[in-house]
């Protein structure tokens, strides 16, 4: 993000001394600041056996790591010192607390596939985040390419993988347990392959919404954000769920705009 910070003057401890910083430079700092406390509370939370609030602040941590980025850009307060301070808070908010929380609630009860499932998932969240910096600096794609991300983009991988947290939420009987563990371990391994994976997954970046339907998008927005609060375990399961069988369609229209646009698809751009 940018570099505002240009200013410098000598100082007698040593070392330059960064002068007069807008204060529109330093709220997306602090945004990011505030959303890696709350994916750390997140962690704190869980190891109290109070998992619900967990799994809110962990959500929370994602939901505040996303907008810091749109509110520098908004601001015109971009960074290099704000690229790196998000790129730090995304490997936690994103990779580490979701991983540690699913664990103490569940997959400890699995032994070790339990913690290497978490380890895989923390790993296939850094990974991501680092390949998603590396192919934001390439300029030889086709700009219709830019349309989709390659693989799960991290902050969705959060929520894909707390699923059986949300599905314990609901209380339908599925309780912590070896079996379940097993399985979640499973599942967990799953999402961070969907991390890693060259898949194509839609990004929604250039949608535009025709003037007579801004209305019924924004109601339909507001009506999410009241069933996530009524009912937040099963909006998040449903949300995930939706998630999960939006990925195939995604990868039929990333295949169909390739032949369209007269270019070869390599099998590892689609799977």
């Amino acid at each position: 993000m940018g570099a505002p910070f240009k200013k410098f003057e000598a100082h007698a401890s040593g070392g330059p001394r960064i002068r007069e910083i807008p204060m529109r430079m330093v709220l997306p700092n602090l945004v990011t600041v505030l959303a890696i406390c709350a994916g750390l509370s997140g962690i704190r939370f869980a190891f109290e056996n109070r998992f619900e609030t967990a799994v809110v602040m962990v959500l929370l941590a994602a939901f505040l790591d996303g907008i810091d980025g749109r509110l520098a850009r908004m601001l015109k307060a971009t960074s290099k010192f704000g690229a790196q301070m998000d790129s730090l808070a995304d490997i936690v908010n994103f990779g580490v607390a979701p991983a540690l929380v699913l664990y103490a609630f569940l997959l400890d009860r699995a032994g070790s596939p339990g913690w290497i499932a978490a380890l895989l998932f923390t790993i296939a969240c850094g990974m991501r985040l680092a390949r998603f910096n590396v192919l934001t600096d390439e300029t030889d794609q086709p700009v219709w390419q830019s349309e989709y991300f390659v693989g799960v983009p991290a902050p969705a991988g959060a929520v894909l993988v707390m699923l059986p947290l949300y599905l314990s939420f609901l209380r339908l009987g599925l309780e912590p347990s070896r079996p379940v563990a097993f399985i979640a371990s499973g599942f967990t391994v799953l999402v961070a392959f969907l991390l890693v994976s060259r898949l194509p997954v839609y990004s929604g970046k250039s949608v535009k919404i025709p003037g007579d339907r801004v209305l019924p998008v924004i109601l339909a927005v507001v009506l999410y954000v009241l069933l996530l609060m009524a009912y937040p375990w099963y909006t998040l399961t449903a949300s995930v769920a939706g998630y999960l069988l939006f990925l195939p369609f995604s990868v039929r229209a990333y295949s169909k705009r390739a032949m369209r646009e007269g270019e070869k698809v390599p099998p590892s751009d689609i799977g």
